[in-house]
């Protein structure tokens, strides 16, 4: 975290903290980030909540690969029955193909509602 927000010479830097991402600055000590983020659990890593904040208590959690991948500046968020969610994971819960739905959505332009329509 410290080194993708703060060394230039780091690879992701340009991701980080080239784009202003920073990090509650009490963290610069471990032991706060520590204390108030506690242990990291097998499997999971720190993941920002809101991927347009930096890191801070209230913005940060433990997560698994899947959810972290889940929550990418890449992804494709679709906002659908009053849920936001990435099209992956839409796809997934409702058994659609994800390239025809990208497709239908994002290429052609349907609202969620056309393009989850089998």
């Amino acid at each position: 975290m410290k080194a993708r927000c703060d060394n230039p010479s780091h690879t992701s830097f340009k991701n980080y903290g080239a784009r202003g991402v920073g990090y509650e600055p009490t963290w610069a000590v471990f032991e706060n980030f520590l204390k108030d983020m506690g242990e990291r659990p097998t499997g999971k890593s720190l993941d920002r909540i809101d991927n347009a904040k930096g890191y801070s208590k209230g913005n940060c959690r433990w997560a698994s690969r899947q959810q972290q991948n889940r929550n990418k500046r890449s992804n494709v968020m679709v906002t659908y029955m009053g849920q936001t969610k990435c099209l992956s994971q839409w796809c997934e819960e409702l058994g659609l193909p994800y390239p025809r739905t990208y497709n239908r959505l994002v290429t052609r332009g349907l609202d969620p509602e056309s393009a989850f329509r089998r």
